[in-house]
């Protein structure tokens, strides 16, 4: 009989681990979208994009190089990654450079909407999908969190801070804002919101991630 809850559990850490796979595919998929419509990328991406247009290496592979170089921010912040960390670094990279070669280029402003409007539902669905797995969170989103826990900065102020920062190192570097990156900053929020309680995420996970936006 004390053996019976071991089945649960393995099919638990299978789901999640499914879960997780397909959020970080998503997110892969909605950058490539945000880049096919040309009205900008979120605000890390307009720092990869920029690190993209001075090296000539595809955004994907900057993706895991920058992810990695974050990870090790995360040593004098004492913080440990966990398997949804590592697969953030690597999976991510890997789908957007799949995604930006299947993904036409259009001069047609109506289907270059469409796709900033995919790649933002589809990230979305990719946060919830992913937050709701529980296997750690991503390198840049650790750094905020880190620097919160370390030195007691908000987690709004330390994300604002580190985004305004690298968005506009991007800038300088060739990356690329507009629409795009305002609907992103002003949409993804409230969008997770939404899509953590559709993927039906564990009570506690997100009671203190709402818990989280409220004190943010």
């Amino acid at each position: 009989m004390a053996q019976a809850p071991l089945r649960p559990m393995r099919e638990q850490f299978t789901e999640r681990l499914i879960r997780c796979v397909a959020g970080l595919a998503c997110f892969g998929t909605g950058i490539a979208f945000f880049v096919r419509s040309e009205l900008g990328v979120p605000p890390w991406d307009v720092f990869h994009q920029g690190i993209s247009s001075r090296t000539d290496l595809a955004l994907g592979t900057v993706l895991i190089i920058v992810a990695f170089s974050v990870l090790l921010l995360w040593i004098p912040l004492r913080l440990r990654p966990g398997l949804g960390t590592l697969l953030n670094a690597v999976e991510i990279g890997l789908v957007e450079n799949i995604a930006q070669d299947l993904i036409p280029q259009t001069d047609n402003m109506v289907i270059r909407i469409a796709f900033m409007v995919t790649g933002l539902c589809i990230i979305a669905a990719g946060s919830g999908l992913y937050i709701g797995a529980e296997f750690g969170s991503g390198p840049r989103d650790g750094l905020m969190l880190g620097l919160n826990k370390r030195f007691g900065i908000s987690v709004r102020l330390a994300r604002t801070l580190i985004e305004i920062t690298v968005m506009i190192i991007g800038i300088f570097l060739g990356g690329r804002i507009g629409i795009g990156t305002f609907a992103f900053a002003l949409g993804i929020g409230p969008m997770v919101q939404v899509t953590l309680r559709l993927f039906k995420m564990s009570r506690s996970s997100l009671d203190a991630v709402v818990g989280e936006a409220t004190e943010q």
